[in-house]
């Protein structure tokens, strides 16, 4: 009988990290994946690491730690992390004075933040439409990556130079600790033991125990996202976020203005579906283009159906050809992701005997917060 110190269930991108710092620790680790390879959350998302969109002292924290923990990586493979910056873009005098603001918060944290005019912007973004830009924030060290190959290299990884055992293809129905060790099933009928569990499968979490899943907080949310076509002729360095940005993001709520911002009448529908407009350039040149925020109840959460709502990708793209020009705005895809998250926007934990560790619902930051969150838990949980 085969005994692990930790065995993770889940291989997205919170799975990963955990299994990571644990085998940095010198950790014997399996990790279990229900999936040929994540297909969840994980892999549908921008691939933007942005702390500087966090909750300030709470989650941008984890964020900043992440970005080391990327850039250790990419230092030893190719892992897509790119550090081309973020660019924050203010489309009126509201947003351009929470930039001003926020510029001050990161300088007193010190993190680098350097305020742009929007000639300046222009200069850096050539697509950027000067009717759009009234300014912007921009954060040099942070990165884009491409979330497919991102968290399947890391795993290679840590399978090729740690030694971690992994299976996928495997679902797990149950985990219990019987006599002080935690024994893990799947449908297969296989039996894993290890010291400790660390169940990081996101919105399946309810299938393990939906009683805690019932009486959580969490709630699921669906994004709606989209990709043009490859356009290599097209430069769009870095992660680009818009006005309806500065609005929603954490970071900014700290600013001292923001409680008086008045949201103009022309984009009340856009809060209504959640929208914010961000840019990313794929590494094949195609330009990824969204998203949208509809939200339900664990209990309902079969409301947020399968369908990709095309009301809500309009408004999306008349957003963003109000910031930008393409050569052409033919769209080649366009997909829903799924999440799930807590409603206070942190994270779900919960332990059984201390001995499994359950952590989901940490929502729309996973990309940026996940490796330094998971640094936090892996100590905590062999303490």
């Amino acid at each position: 009988m085969t005994k692990y110190d930790l065995i993770v269930v889940g291989a997205g991108n919170l799975g990963t990290f955990h299994a990571f710092h644990a085998l940095k620790a010198g950790k014997k680790v399996l990790m279990l994946e229900k999936d040929a390879a994540p297909i969840e959350a994980t892999v549908r998302n921008f691939g933007q690491v942005v702390p500087s969109g966090q909750a300030l002292d709470t989650w941008f924290e984890y964020g900043r730690t992440s970005l080391d923990i990327y850039g250790h990586i990419q230092q030893r493979t190719d892992i897509s992390a790119r550090p081309n910056g973020s660019y924050y873009l203010a489309s009126d005098d509201d947003e351009l004075q929470l930039l001003e603001e926020a510029k001050q918060l990161f300088q007193e944290r010190d993190y680098q933040a350097h305020l742009l005019t929007s000639t300046v912007c222009i200069e850096k973004i050539p697509s950027l439409k000067n009717s759009y830009c009234k300014g912007g924030l921009f954060f040099p060290q942070e990165f884009s990556v491409e979330p497919r190959l991102m968290v399947n290299r890391v795993r290679n990884l840590l399978i090729q130079e740690y030694g971690m055992e992994y299976l996928n293809n495997t679902t797990v129905i149950d985990c219990a600790v019987n006599q002080g060790i935690c024994e893990v099933v799947s449908a297969k009928g296989e039996k894993f033991f290890a010291e400790k569990v660390a169940i990081c499968n996101g919105r399946d979490f309810k299938a393990l125990y939906p009683e805690l899943f019932e009486n959580s907080d969490l709630s699921i949310c669906k994004l709606n996202m989209m990709s043009t076509v490859p356009m290599p002729e097209v430069e769009l360095r870095g992660n680009i976020l818009s006005g309806l940005s500065i609005r929603r993001y954490d970071s900014f709520k700290s600013c001292a203005s923001y409680p008086t911002i008045k949201l103009p009448e022309s984009l009340e529908e856009y809060q209504k579906w959640g929208i914010h407009i961000l840019f990313k350039q794929a590494i094949d040149g195609s330009i990824i283009i969204g998203d949208s925020h509809e939200y339900a109840s664990v209990q309902q959460a079969a409301d947020l159906d399968f369908s990709i709502n095309m009301t809500i990708n309009d408004l999306i793209l008349k957003e963003a050809q109000r910031m930008i020009d393409l050569p052409t705005w033919e769209i080649q895809q366009y997909w829903a992701g799924y999440y799930s998250q807590t409603k206070d926007g942190g994270i779900y934990e919960h332990d059984i005997d201390k001995k499994i560790f359950i952590a989901t619902g940490i929502g729309g930051k996973g990309m940026t917060t996940s490796p330094g969150f998971a640094q936090k838990r892996v100590k905590e949980i062999f303490g």
